[in-house]
């Protein structure tokens, strides 16, 4: 029993640390040791990690027993908030003399110290999905969590929206049956669809047992977004920018601040802005740094430290430091480009003001003029408390496949009994018997297609159980655990030895012994690559590559989506009282000059001619991958009127379709081409369904384990791995049409990249609205974005950069 003396002992703590514990940290405190399970939802800086650390402790001083092994673990997303999690965690446990060891293990953690881990447990674990598969991939990892009381996913709406959430679904139903007791916590800052996020983190234990949803009621944390103008709006590009023209100012905000993080939504946008300021303010140099996933873990720690310690004026980083990590320091948040979703600006503007009852301002720096839309729309989100949903993954068979023979890599597993627990999770409640057998024949024979290689044989039955005898499988699939699929990396060292960190292998595969490109902040040189290493050296030159990484824009989230349509709404009713509207007037003006600005209630299409064609520009504001998805219907509709071959490009605000020959847009309206009669069927006549889902497949292949990247330092290259993936893709696509990862490959298209569901809706709104038709002489403001787009995929940054400064100067008379 809890003794009023130990609750004393913890609300001491806090007084100690001028702090008084929220009224949902006790809630949640009270829930632990009731034995329930739960999901604390909370604004960033509240202190949800206490809520829980809270409830660990006190259940530890309750009980009064000796405790050895692991105790809890705790789940994150990103390896910054585990820095973060264990100094909060020691802050604990010695504050209250509790003789607990705090350990992390994750792809930074050193052989050596997980030697040591496996031999005496840390109390605490902190741990990532990846690497509690790998400890589940090690004999004796029964014992190893024998004496878990509690699992704590953090952030998990940012696991529960990718398959490392399926990864900790499945690792929860096999701790679920090694520790009967076990307590299933997750924290979250902001999500939309709480009760299905508690269902996924739970499984069954949603209908089983006591759990709580445990709000932060009454702590609402202010959130200021204050975008950054230029002084003219002329000055502002329409498109094809990065943000750089406004690089002054924000060089001006960073200078009156103590400390600031500046965030890009890519790692290359990352390299540029880092050397730009410096370039503009050499003055900043030793006091700005730069941070995000490719580079070294110690430069990485360097940083965090830095920021931690307050001797760094600014960081430019990714979302590498997103989530919850602490930065007392920060005073400013400044974002680059719209973060295309209301959760995600969230999380960027709370690492300033983190502490309880502080503001967190974030700065928006616009990179092109329609852009200034967004932070209008971000701001009525947030005062409308309008988060997104994160919509779970269903049936991903390719990280079952990958479970499965993790299972069979350590000790071996009985079918029966994985089948009932994995039943158990929210991801494969659905699984069939049939589906199962399938399974099972995969890894054990490699399937219909495959059964003639030894080498897809993984798995042997030996009295029925199922396990992995073969050491170099059972090694090839402990270095192939995780569901994060990027191109094959290189390292990157200077010639002297020193890490800096890894670059993909297509990027370094274009240069030559000479060329000079920006990485971690610095410009090198390469001088030669050997093996799967880039050995380099500093270079004086001020210009150089800048490296890319594979991976998509970010679309526009749903909900963002409608509140641009509603703000746009509010341009054409004259009510607008946002300064990014009121600085937008010119430019919607010259919108409504050259074609229309639509109300919520109208549907706008642009027919016009260049030298380059005809072009239909549509404007559902809907995101680039609906756009992605809608344009290819429309086309294919269009084609059944009269064939006619088109070019198509999209942004979030719509998409062109070009051709050589006049489009029947007319007669294409009176038809109903954006009509929801034969959706399905026509959506798999006109995209090339066949080839996006070869390349969903190549990552469903490196999960599943079908593709190997090679052992450390002799990585395959990357274009070997995309023929081994089109091969099973062929095979399976021509003699095992049955295959679930194919099917999966399929469906992954239409959920994910086309968002089908979302599509439909877009679909049944349109129907409703009025349909305005305009014959614009030249391209309006709208659709200029929409053409660069287009132009991006074929020309180099010089070469674009030109040749929109000419249309500028063409269409802006």
């Amino acid at each position: 029993m809890l003794t009023q003396k130990n609750k004393q002992v913890i609300l001491d703590w806090f007084a100690a640390n001028q702090w008084k514990p929220f009224e949902f940290q006790r809630q949640a405190w009270r829930a632990y040791l009731d034995g329930d399970h739960g999901l604390v939802n909370a604004p960033t800086g509240s202190g949800k990690t206490y809520s829980l650390l809270g409830g660990i402790v006190l259940e530890y001083l309750r009980n009064k027993t000796k405790v050895k092994g692991v105790q809890a673990i705790w789940i994150t997303p990103i390896r910054a908030l585990s820095k973060e999690i264990e100094l909060s965690a020691k802050r604990l446990f010695e504050g209250l003399d509790i003789n607990w060891k705090v350990g992390i293990r994750s792809g930074d953690t050193s052989s050596a110290e997980r030697a040591r881990q496996q031999k005496n447990p840390p109390q605490l674990l902190i741990t990532t999905p990846e690497s509690l598969h790998l400890m589940m991939a090690q004999k004796g990892y029964k014992d190893f969590f024998s004496q878990l009381k509690v699992l704590v996913a953090d952030e998990w709406h940012e696991l529960l929206g990718s398959k490392r959430g399926v990864q900790v679904e499945l690792a929860l139903s096999r701790l679920k049956t090694i520790s009967p007791d076990l307590k299933i916590w997750g924290i979250s800052a902001t999500i939309g669809n709480m009760d299905q996020a508690v269902e996924a983190l739970l499984g069954n234990y949603v209908d089983e047992r006591n759990y709580q949803i445990i709000k932060a009621e009454g702590i609402d944390k202010k959130v200021e977004v204050v975008s950054i103008f230029p002084d003219d709006l002329e000055k502002m590009p329409w498109a094809g920018h990065i943000g750089i023209q406004l690089l002054d100012k924000v060089v001006a905000v960073v200078k009156q601040s103590t400390s600031t993080l500046i965030f890009t939504n890519t790692r290359s946008f990352a390299e540029i802005w880092y050397q730009r300021m410096l370039q503009v303010a050499p003055e900043l140099s030793g006091l700005i740094a730069m941070h995000h996933g490719s580079i070294s873990q110690e430069l990485r720690s360097w940083v965090e430290d830095q920021l931690h310690e307050g001797k760094l004026k600014a960081v430019v980083c990714t979302s590498s430091l997103d989530l919850g990590v602490d930065f007392r320091p920060v005073e400013t948040v400044i974002q680059v480009g719209s973060p295309k979703g209301a959760a995600r600006c969230l999380q960027r503007a709370g690492r300033s003001g983190h502490q309880p009852g502080a503001v967190s301002r974030l700065y928006f720096v616009p990179t092109h003029s329609l852009e200034l839309t967004e932070a209008a729309a971000i701001r009525q989100a947030i005062h409308d408390k309008t988060v997104e949903d994160r919509v779970p993954y269903l049936r991903s068979f390719d990280v079952l496949v990958q479970y499965l023979i993790t299972l069979a890599v350590s000790e071996g597993f009985y079918p029966e009994e994985i089948l009932r627990e994995v039943k158990t999770t929210f991801c494969y409640s659905s699984i069939s018997d049939e589906e199962w057998n399938w399974l099972l024949s995969f890894i054990t024979t490699g399937g219909n297609s495959l059964e003639a290689y030894d080498e897809y044989r993984k798995v042997v039955i030996e009295n029925g159980l199922y396990k992995v005898e073969n050491k170099r499988i059972a090694l090839q699939h402990r270095l192939s655990i995780g569901t994060i699929v990027g191109d094959v990396s290189m390292h990157v060292k200077f010639i002297s030895g020193k890490y800096l960190g890894t670059i993909e292998e297509y990027f370094i595969s274009r240069l030559n012994p000479g060329d000079v490109f920006w990485f971690a902040g610095k410009n090198l040189e390469l001088v030669r690559v050997k093996d799967m290493e880039a050995q380099v050296r500093k270079s004086n030159r001020k210009s150089g590559a800048v490296p890319s990484w594979q991976g998509g824009r970010m679309p526009l989230s749903s909900q963002m989506s409608e509140l641009i349509r509603k703000k746009l709404d509010e341009v054409v009713r004259g009510v607008e009282c946002d300064e990014e509207l009121k600085f937008l007037k010119p430019l919607f003006d010259l919108q409504r000059e050259r074609s229309q600005l639509p109300s919520v209630n109208e549907f706008l299409i642009e027919s016009f001619e260049t030298a380059e064609g005809h072009h239909i520009l549509m404007y559902p504001f809907e995101g680039r991958f609906v756009h992605e998805g809608m344009a290819a219907l429309v086309a294919y509709r269009i084609s059944q009127i009269t064939p006619l071959t088109f070019s198509i490009a999209m942004n979030d605000y719509g998409f062109e379709l070009l051709s050589d020959r006049e489009i029947p847009i007319e007669e294409a309206i009176e038809t109903d081409i954006l009509g929801l009669h034969d959706l399905s069927k026509d959506i798999q006549a006109s995209i090339n369904s066949i080839e996006m889902a070869r390349r969903k497949f190549r990552d469903i292949s490196a999960i599943a384990g079908l593709v190997f990247k090679g052992f450390p330092g002799k990585q395959v290259k990357t274009r070997h791995l995309q023929s081994s993936s089109q091969l099973f893709f062929n095979v399976f696509h021509d003699y095992e049409a049955h295959n679930l990862l194919l099917q999966q490959a399929y469906e992954e298209v239409m959920d994910f990249q086309l968002e089908e569901a979302r599509m439909r809706r877009a679909l049944e709104r349109i129907s409703k609205q009025k349909i305005v038709l305009t014959y614009p002489d030249m391209p309006t403001p709208f659709a200029f974005p929409i053409m660069v787009d287009r132009l991006r995929e074929k020309l180099t940054s010089e070469k674009l950069e030109d040749r929109i400064r000419r249309m500028a100067v063409a269409y802006s008379q």
